[in-house]
């Protein structure tokens, strides 16, 4: 820095060591679990649905250079202690299948099996990366994503598109509904069907992999949605979540995570979790991963 004039110098070399932490703790970030808890309120909920919770995780992306399988098995290892009743896993659990995915699908597997061995109810939709889609252009691969979809059905976890389930509490007649809706980028999200067989004023949740496809569900139809896709931003602006690289990158309506506020149909209320794993890059900043509890209230 000899050109650097005197009064200049020290503040560029702060700068520069600023930038140099910052770079740091974004490898760091990605092995920070973040859990949240929320209440939310559905109509008609079922007595013994009352106080009971749901759990969520998203995005592992396993198979991305650096991925973060470590921090997507304790988000795992937290769900199986605190036994939620029903468990939700939106998708993209692998980063781009390729010639040889067996692996990466046996990895992914292998993640969740605690959850089926625990006896925990779990539920799943895929996302755009699990059809090896990086972009909406890309062309889906079906093939690939159906042997998925097969690998953790096998192993015990139900994986919805378009269709809803019911879901009952062991001894206990009680139904609510789970809806699960297709990857959006692959073309295959279709909420109409997906609600077809669900009673009108019935309580249920739905889950989508891309928090876009939300825009589709008609008015009072989803009380509460949850979704990833979005990897909170993976860096952004502290305090102002649209201002992130994925929000720039993407030509997607992302909301960074959380509560989409005014996003949708009156009386549908979607939930965004930031996920575990990364795309790109592995490195998260000011957006770490997160496992979601949802408390259950009648409203």
């Amino acid at each position: 820095m000899k050109n650097i004039p005197q009064k200049l110098k020290y503040p560029t070399l702060g700068l520069v060591g600023a930038i140099a932490l910052l770079v740091i703790w974004s490898f760091i970030e990605p092995r920070i679990l973040n859990t949240e808890t929320e209440i939310v309120k559905i109509s008609n909920l079922p007595p013994s649905w009352q106080g009971k919770q749901v759990g969520q995780i998203s995005d592992f992306q396993i198979g991305l250079w650096g991925d973060n399988r470590g921090t997507a098995r304790r988000s795992v290892a937290k769900l199986v202690e605190a036994k939620p009743a029903v468990i939700l896993i939106t998708g993209d659990f692998i980063y781009h299948p390729g010639s040889n995915i067996k692996p990466e699908i046996e990895t992914a597997v292998d993640i969740v099996r605690p959850l089926i061995e625990a006896d925990i109810p779990t539920y799943a939709v895929l996302g755009n990366h699990d059809y090896g889609m990086s972009s909406r252009s890309a062309p889906p691969k079906t093939e690939e994503a159906e042997r998925l979809k097969t690998a953790l059905e096998s192993a015990g976890i139900k994986v919805l598109e378009n269709e809803s389930v019911q879901l009952q509490l062991p001894d206990n007649d009680d139904t609510l509904y789970l809806v699960g809706i297709g990857s959006l980028w692959a073309n295959r999200d279709d909420p109409e069907q997906a609600l077809s067989n669900v009673p009108d004023s019935s309580p249920r949740i739905t889950m989508m992999h891309n928090p876009d496809s939300f825009e589709k569900f008609p008015a009072n139809s989803a009380p509460l949605a949850v979704a990833g896709h979005t990897h909170g931003g993976q860096v952004r602006v502290p305090g102002l979540p649209q201002w992130s690289w994925l929000r720039f990158t993407q030509k997607d309506q992302v909301y960074a995570d959380g509560w989409a506020k005014g996003f949708g149909q009156p009386g549908n209320r979607l939930y965004v979790n930031p996920g575990i794993g990364m795309s790109i890059a592995p490195i998260r900043l000011f957006t770490p991963p997160e496992l979601t509890f949802f408390t259950l209230q009648a409203d």
